[in-house]
């Protein structure tokens, strides 16, 4: 059986980015595993990292990463794909305490570069996927980059190849798509992908507006566009 392992920076950019890819793969009989890298709790967050989950309209004392983690479950979950969660801390608990800085530089000090190479062979060795998929970086956001740059430094990878980062896409450049592998979505993978997304009930108003926007954002795309690595 034909393996995809596509790794997801946080609890939905794979599912955004590539949600009509993974599920034409989980349709033609192969394993789509979506594992998420940066999904730790922290018992009691504070300073930037609380604005994260308050912004969102949830209240200090819910455990935000497990109710998100719920919500990545049923996403994958409708698209055939297996979810699998990385305890690794995103970066406003890694000391990057504003929105600039989690669009800024990776910082030198920051240990997470390590941790994720580290996760990402051990995932190859344990999947053997043939395929691996992972974010392009638009948008500059600082786990995105770590994830990407982790991919590139591989040795002897599977086939990669990287998505292109949506919500951010809509609000950066539009990539050179003349070496891109272009993958159609039909109605049906519209649909799973529209009903995947739609899961992520905590980040719908924060990212889209609401479910009513993220459907009408959602209706234009036909295709999604992954890119040689």
């Amino acid at each position: 059986m034909t393996t995809l392992l596509a790794l997801s920076p946080h609890l939905d950019d794979a599912v955004f980015s590539a949600g009509a890819t993974l599920f034409r793969a989980a349709r033609r009989g192969w394993r789509v595993v979506v594992a998420t890298i940066f999904t730790g709790n922290v018992a009691q967050p504070t300073g930037f990292a609380l604005a994260c989950q308050l912004d969102k309209g949830l209240a200090a004392d819910v455990d935000y990463m497990a109710l998100r983690r719920e919500e990545d479950k049923k996403a994958c979950a409708r698209l055939g794909a297996e979810a699998l969660h990385l305890p690794l801390l995103e970066a406003p608990h890694r000391g990057y305490d504003s929105a600039p800085a989690l669009f800024g530089d990776v910082t030198a000090d920051d240990s997470a570069k390590t941790e994720v190479s580290d996760a990402i062979a051990a995932l190859i060795a344990d999947l053997r996927p043939d395929i691996l998929l992972a974010p392009l970086g638009i948008g500059g956001h600082v786990d995105h980059l770590i994830v990407r740059d982790a991919v590139a430094a591989l040795g002897n990878p599977p086939t990669t190849m990287l998505w292109e980062d949506w919500p951010y896409l809509d609000r950066s450049y539009l990539p050179p798509r003349d070496q891109a592998l272009v993958v159609p979505a039909n109605s049906a993978a519209r649909a799973a992908k529209l009903s995947a997304c739609a899961a992520y009930a905590t980040q719908l108003g924060f990212q889209f507006g609401g479910a009513a926007a993220l459907r009408d954002r959602l209706a234009g795309q036909h295709a999604e566009w992954l890119h040689p690595a």
